[in-house]
């Protein structure tokens, strides 16, 4: 008997059959599909606002240096740093984290705290210098696309109490509160910031892309009880702050500038020295 009219192959011949593609269209991965589908739903009104606010005083900054008005510039860049302090803390205050919004603060991050310092470096110190210059201001704009990349890569496997690596918004404070000491002391036209200016921005640099860790204040438990001391502490920098902003300003990113090199050592040396003292117990 042949198998022309026999019902179990022909539900073979149906079953191959379902097998082929119904479509020559690639599907999407689920993924992705879901990160649209949450797209078009709408995002986050109140912590895209204060990233665009960001992202704004980054440009205005921009166009301050290219108008001359340098210290105008290095303010710009201040509120930048408060508006993207803000955006972070209003994200995690209503639970309104996306990852719309973590793309968007990046972006408003590089031409705030990379592009606009670099800018403003460049035209204010480093002009003189003719290639060299331009282009130790385009590895500091390097060094912290690197350092945002980084960043958005190991944000769930490192841990949430410390930065690896200085971040981009203290660089440009950093930046910032050294063009505003310079016109506070009376020196916006000295010389000697051409070399000073110069060993900053690589500095800077190489800070962003280090494996020193450095302290994050996102993890700060406002809301539970503290020491007393602790409040008087504040008190006396709110004066200190309001009495002498600049040097303050400058004093406070200069020694969060230098903490991830100082504990490193600090790490360093208390390693080595407890393995001295074992060595020493073991040789007794």
């Amino acid at each position: 008997m042949n198998g022309i009219n026999d019902p179990q192959s022909d539900r073979l011949a149906r079953a191959k059959i379902r097998l082929l593609p119904r479509r020559g269209v690639p599907r999407v991965p689920l993924k992705q599909r879901v990160r649209s589908a949450q797209l078009k739903r709408g995002v986050y009104l109140i912590p895209s606002l204060f990233t665009s606010g960001n992202l704004i005083c980054g440009f205005f900054s921009l166009i301050s240096t290219f108008n001359g008005e340098f210290f105008q510039a290095a303010i710009f860049v201040i509120l930048a740093h408060l508006l993207d302090g803000l955006d972070g803390y209003v994200a995690r205050l209503t639970k309104t984290t996306s990852q719309f919004g973590v793309e968007l603060d990046s972006l408003a991050d590089l031409v705030s705290f990379g592009v606009a310092p670099a800018v403003l470096v460049y035209y204010w110190a480093l002009v003189p210098w003719g290639t060299w210059g331009w282009l130790a201001a385009c590895l500091y704009v390097v060094c912290g696309a690197l350092r945002l990349a980084r960043f958005n890569v190991q944000i769930k496997t490192v841990e949430k109490s410390h930065f690896v690596g200085l971040p981009i918004p203290a660089a440009a404070e950093m930046i910032a509160a050294t063009v505003l000491m310079y016109y506070f002391l009376g020196g916006e036209g000295a010389a000697n910031k051409r070399v000073i200016l110069l060993l900053v921005i690589y500095l800077l640099a190489g800070l962003m892309v280090s494996s020193f860790q450095y302290f994050s204040f996102k993890q700060l438990a406002l809301k539970k009880k503290h020491p007393f001391w602790i409040l008087v502490s504040a008190i006396l920098f709110i004066k200190l702050t309001i009495a002498e902003p600049q040097i303050m300003f400058f004093t406070v990113f200069l020694l969060y500038t230098l903490s991830g090199p100082l504990l490193w050592f600090l790490t360093v040396y208390k390693r080595r020295r407890e393995k001295g003292g074992e060595l020493a117990e073991a040789l007794r």
